[in-house]
Parts: C-alpha cells; sequence; structure tokens
C-alpha cells in the first residue's frame, strides 16, 4: 500500500521473556524513543554495519502504520486509526545502550542511526483481523533466532496508540515499531536477515561492513 511516513514511534521492552534477557525491570508504563526518517531502510536494500559501537544487534518487530489524525481515546478509536502493519527491524548498538543507560542518558546513538529500521513493505489491516494474536518470525541465515506473538506483549498495539495519543496528536503515516520478544543477537557483515508473518509476507536483507 502507498503511504508517505511521517514520524517513527518505538517501543522498549514491550515483551516479558526479552525484558527479562537483558535483565530489565518490568515497566509499569510504554517505554518510548523516536527514530528519524533516515532510519528507514527498504525490504532487499543492504544494512550497513554502524561503526561507532561493535555489538550490533537485530530485534524484529510489528510495525503499525497509522491511517488517520487524532488523539484516539478507547481501544476501538485506537484500532480504527491503523491503516496497516508489516514487520521491521530495530537495529541496536547494545554496547552503546548499556553505556548510555548507565549513565541516563538517551537512546538516539544506540537506535536512531541511520538506517536503524529497516522495514518490510505494508499491507493493509482488514477490519476483522486480531491485533491481539498475530505470529511473527525473524531469521538470520535461515535459522529462527525470533518467534513472536502479539499476545504476549506487555502492553498491547490499541494500548500504545492510546499512551502515543496522550502526548502527540497521531497522523497519517506514522509508524510504531511495538518492542522486540526474546532471542535478540548478534548481527555480522555478510549475515542475512529475515522477518516473516503469514498476515504481510516475508521481507529480507543483507548485512554489509
Amino acid at each position: 500500500m502507498n503511504y508517505t511516513p511521517c514520524r517513527i514511534f518505538c517501543v522498549g521492552m514491550n515483551y516479558a521473556a526479552h525484558i527479562r534477557e537483558l535483565k530489565n525491570e518490568m515497566p509499569v508504563a510504554p517505554v518510548i524513543f523516536m527514530k528519524p526518517s533516515t532510519s528507514l531502510v527498504a525490504p532487499g536494500a543492504r544494512i550497513a554495519v554502524p561503526t561507532h559501537g561493535h555489538d550490533f544487534h537485530s530485534e524484529t518487530e510489528v510495525v503499525v502504520l497509522i491511517g488517520r489524525e487524532g488523539r484516539p481515546q478507547t481501544e476501538s478509536e485506537a484500532r480504527a486509526a491503523v491503516a496497516g502493519l508489516t514487520l521491521g527491524l530495530d537495529l541496536t548498538l547494545r554496547d552503546v545502550q548499556m553505556a548510555l543507560r548507565k549513565k541516563g542518558q538517551p537512546w538516539e546513538a544506540c537506535k536512531a542511526f541511520d538506517g536503524s529500521a529497516p522495514l518490510g513493505q505494508m499491507a493493509a489491516c482488514p477490519p476483522d483481523l486480531d491485533l491481539g494474536s498475530l505470529a511473527f518470525t525473524g531469521r538470520v541465515n535461515g535459522a529462527v533466532r525470533q518467534q513472536g506473538n502479539t499476545a504476549d506483549m506487555v502492553f498491547s498495539i490499541p494500548a500504545l496508540i492510546c499512551h502515543l495519543a496522550r502526548m502527540w496528536t497521531l497522523r497519517p503515516g506514522d509508524l510504531i515499531f511495538t518492542g522486540t520478544p526474546e532471542g535478540v543477537g548478534a548481527l555480522h557483515a555478510g549475515d542475512t536477515v529475515t522477518v516473516e508473518a503469514p498476515w504481510c509476507g516475508t521481507f529480507e536483507w543483507r548485512v554489509e561492513g
């Protein structure tokens, strides 16, 4: 489907098993950060390994496209605001992130660098699709690394939309990376990363040094 990306909202620590694998505390509210438009990487394009860190991780995520302007306040209003869905990668420099967390500093350097948000082709979201039961898979070099389901989210997709709408008027083209399940791991030059789900298809990127 055709759309013009607007803002890129991202959600951290939204799957309990992933929170445990990184030894973080369970959040009491969604953890929100943002990426610039220069972070987007089209399907089939190359992922460049950043040079300002060394522990380069991929995180497979469901990505939501907002289709109407407004500030949804209920789950039904939030559901009606969803125009499309796909899968994407929240690429992270884990060593940089850990250093920033220790200092209480923002995450842009570890998560918002150029090319940090590979994004699959957006699929229209049918009104009868259950956003609370979307299964998806992330592979590296053909081997399954992550298997997730939105049923395991700490904060559901409608809850995330309502939370964001308390702070921002949502606009058509806004993207929401909704968090990653357990199984995150390192990427290296030469790797191939694949994300797939029956509701959006399969997308692939090659990592280059």
